[in-house]
């Protein structure tokens, strides 16, 4: 099974959920409550990971700062030349669940075994992927970092522990921790979102 169609079969069950969501809300513009409504709204562009920071600045589904989490960002490029610059693999595999018709043709991540102030990007398919280490992870539980360096994955992995797996693996891995990891986000917005509404009462 090549890539393209196992990213297919990954992702069948999540953008399902996420339409029929989509659906029953109140469409607030045309395209509401279909997948359309989702298409990344950026121009296409052959060469996403170039500058890809000043290009994709903020999460389009988190709205974290990419260059902040610069160590964990992601591109996913599809076959359209249309590109979404997320901040983690958990946001990839939303951008991925959501675009279920628009074929990826490269996926990109920052290299953790590389030197630098910010991280440069590898395609994933040259990557080894750390997999619930004692790492921080970033939208998730069980961190998953990549190392574009197969020698410095192991020496992460026997400095951390965690388990070293392929792109495929740590997708699956995002996946399976998904429902987890959106409860607790939710949780935690929502808590930071009372502090908020707390201290602006007592101003």
């Amino acid at each position: 099974m090549d890539r393209r169609e196992a990213l297919k079969m990954s992702v069948l069950a999540s953008i399902g959920l996420a339409v029929a969501g989509k659906a029953n809300a109140q469409s607030a513009c045309p395209g509401d409550g279909t997948p359309a409504q989702f298409t990344p709204r950026t121009a296409p562009d052959p060469q996403p990971q170039v500058d890809d920071i000043a290009k994709y600045p903020k999460c389009p589904y988190c709205g974290m700062d990419r260059k902040q989490f610069h160590h964990s960002r992601m591109i996913v490029h599809y076959a359209d030349d249309v590109a979404d610059g997320t901040c983690s693999l958990h946001c990839s595999a939303i951008s991925l669940s959501l675009n279920i018709d628009r074929d990826p043709k490269a996926l990109w991540v920052g290299d953790n075994a590389a030197a630098g102030e910010t991280k440069p990007l590898v395609e994933v398919d040259k990557a080894s992927f750390l997999v619930g280490s004692k790492l921080p992870g970033v939208m998730t539980a069980r961190s998953k970092v990549a190392y574009g360096n197969a020698d410095a994955a192991k020496a992460s992995q026997a400095a951390n522990g965690g388990e070293l797996t392929d792109f495929d693996g740590a997708l699956l891995a995002a996946y399976t921790d998904m429902s987890a990891d959106v409860a607790r986000i939710r949780k935690n917005r929502a808590e930071r979102r009372r502090k908020m509404m707390e201290q602006q009462n007592k101003s």
